[in-house]
């Protein structure tokens, strides 16, 4: 006999569910203490900026132009010099990790420059960091660029090396903050703890503690059961999600450029999925603590490594790049730092807002089906 879903039976589940999580410390430690946490370690601890690089200039000229050059690289916000006379000394430096790159500007500097030239200098970088070791020969040569031009050097056709200017702009994140990017996508990582990992052990839990044997007992339908253990966590997670971007927006100071409306719309279609593994991780294992772990690999570590949070999928393997598009956060990522940074880009949310929709129906029917299997 099918039992006709009643509003008044999933309200009544989701007060004895809501009821067993104020009762578990442990669910607002996952719900809001790690989510802090992580949020804190990814704002302030966590910084892909290459600000205060360590150098070291040496100086093997003491003209004007090259003690010129030699001050614009102790002024610039983006390193902390060392001055030195010779390679030697700061090589050994380098090798004991104390310096990141090394300048020299060479004897012959201040004649060439006399003559009207542009005089060449040497940047020596550790190639055992490969990315700071960019981040040293870009803004290196940043800085002695723009050296050039404030000594008028670019402007004598003699000394032009290519008969074109490049002026760069960084569109919504002029400064390049890496806080700007990692906030957001720590809101990511957030959203798939509480969507899947506190929701893995939920049926799990019942299982263990012998409460699964009463819940067969009652007059419930299928839909009413896996409504009255989502519906507690989905607000759980909408509640960490807002305390997260107030934190990132008030006092990290992220932009947020879009609207609220937007804001939940995409994670309320991000917890679908979310939501719906950690429902079939739960019915399948029966098992908390493996359903933790089952939790973990298959979310949290794939959400970290393989939305493009942290590494950009474009420079991954081409395998790799291809088992993205079965990671929910993939198309999670881009819809946050949209509307954090840019605005409300609907061209490129919708799409993906039906993406995650899709796999969230996905896990619901994995979910509804082993649900229903253990039951009978």
């Amino acid at each position: 006999m099918s039992i006709r879903f009643s509003p008044r039976r999933v309200a009544a589940l989701v007060t004895k569910e809501g009821a067993q999580i104020l009762r578990d410390p442990s669910t607002f430690l996952i719900a809001f203490v790690l989510p802090m946490i992580l949020l804190f370690l990814f704002g302030y601890a966590v910084s892909l900026d290459s600000s205060r690089t360590r150098i070291a200039v040496v100086l093997q000229d003491s003209s004007a132009p090259a003690l010129r050059l030699a001050q614009a690289y102790q002024t610039s916000r983006y390193f902390e010099v060392t001055m030195a006379r010779s390679i030697q000394p700061v090589r050994d430096k380098m090798v004991d990790g104390e310096l990141r790159a090394i300048i020299v500007i060479p004897q012959d500097f201040g004649e060439r420059f006399n003559q009207g030239r542009v005089p060449p200098i040497q940047i020596i970088t550790d190639g055992s960091q490969p990315n700071t070791a960019n981040f040293a020969a870009s803004y290196g040569e940043g800085v002695r660029a723009q050296w050039a031009a404030a000594e008028g050097l670019e402007r004598n056709p003699a000394a032009a090396d290519v008969p074109i200017s490049i002026s760069a702009r960084f569109w919504y994140n002029p400064e390049l903050k890496s806080r700007y990017f990692l906030v957001p996508g720590s809101i990511a990582n957030v959203m798939t703890m509480i969507g899947t990992l506190l929701t893995a052990l939920v049926i799990a839990r019942e299982w263990e503690r012998g409460t699964m044997e009463a819940m067969m007992a009652t007059p419930i339908s299928m839909a009413e059961f896996i409504a009255s253990k989502v519906i507690p966590y989905y607000l759980l997670a909408l509640a960490s999600m807002t305390l997260c971007t107030l934190i990132g927006v008030f006092i990290f100071g992220v932009p947020f450029r879009g609207s609220v409306f937007a804001l939940f719309l995409i994670a309320s279609a991000f917890l679908m999925p979310a939501l719906g593994l950690g429902l079939f991780i739960s019915s399948a294992t029966k098992n908390q603590f493996v359903a933790s772990q089952v939790a973990l690999l298959s979310a949290f570590l794939p959400t970290f490594l393989l939305s493009g949070f942290i590494y950009e999928i474009g420079s991954m393997p081409w395998p790799i790049q291809a088992l993205t598009y079965l990671v929910p956060a993939r198309y999670l990522i881009p819809c946050l730092e949209s509307v954090f940074l840019a605005g409300d880009q609907w061209a490129l949310i919708l799409p993906n807002i039906g993406i995650m929709l899709l796999f969230g129906a996905v896990f619901f029917l994995l979910s509804f089906r082993v649900t229903r299997r253990s039951l009978d």
